[in-house]
């Protein structure tokens, strides 16, 4: 069987649940604009979700894919090196469309800086202007847990994996870093790359060697 046709199989549950998240959200960006989408999700802030969602957010941050890296090379150092290789190719292809692709693209703060609508903003956090598309936290979460949800043998936790993922995404665009669809992009870019990594090295990752037996 085709590499990529055997991650699909064995991933199936994974790839159901995030072919499903992208048809509906897909669906509502043809139905509404992202200032409809923006507001729908801002005027739903509440005090617990201004208390999590600026550490939610940390799971797509580069520092926190790097550590988890890390930590990967010294238990496995094939499967730490399958997840820098990860990283470095959602990373490159997400900096390349943020600064040469749509260099400058605003983020919601400019965009509706003369907006009359109101929209709620966490007290003290830094808020960003440029370079929204695509969502670089969104790439690196998506990344991240599509390879967690590859290589993990039981597959019933790809759901939480891709929960994990869904709320990073969500997080930027309820802490009014990003659009709807810069998310939504960023979640291909990261899964995309995770896809190649995998298909390209998993048989490398996951070989035993001599040392493995002992």
């Amino acid at each position: 069987m085709p590499p990529l046709l055997d991650l699909f199989r064995r991933n199936r549950l994974f790839f159901f649940g995030y072919g499903l998240m992208l048809l509906v959200v897909g669906i509502l960006q043809l139905i509404y604009t992202q200032e409809q989408l923006m507001q729908w999700v801002n005027i739903r802030n509440t005090p617990a979700g201004d208390l999590l969602f600026p550490y939610i957010t940390y799971l797509g941050d580069g520092g926190f894919f790097v550590l988890i890296c890390l930590i990967a090379l010294v238990y496995n150092r094939r499967i730490g090196g399958m997840a820098l290789a990860s990283f470095a190719l959602s990373s490159l292809a997400s900096l390349f469309l943020k600064t040469i692709v749509f260099p400058n693209s605003p983020r919601p703060l400019l965009y509706f800086e003369h907006s009359t609508y109101q929209y709620h903003i966490i007290k003290g956090l830094e808020i960003y202007s440029y370079n929204s598309f695509p969502s670089g936290h969104t790439t690196t979460a998506f990344a991240l847990f599509s390879l967690f949800a590859f290589l993990d043998e039981r597959k019933s936790r790809s759901l939480f994996f891709l929960l994990l993922a869904f709320l990073t995404g969500y997080s930027r665009v309820y802490l009014f870093q990003h659009f709807v669809e810069d998310a939504y992009v960023g979640s291909l870019v990261g899964t995309i790359s995770s896809a190649i990594v995998y298909v390209a090295l998993h048989s490398w990752a996951l070989k035993k060697t001599p040392a493995d037996d002992n």
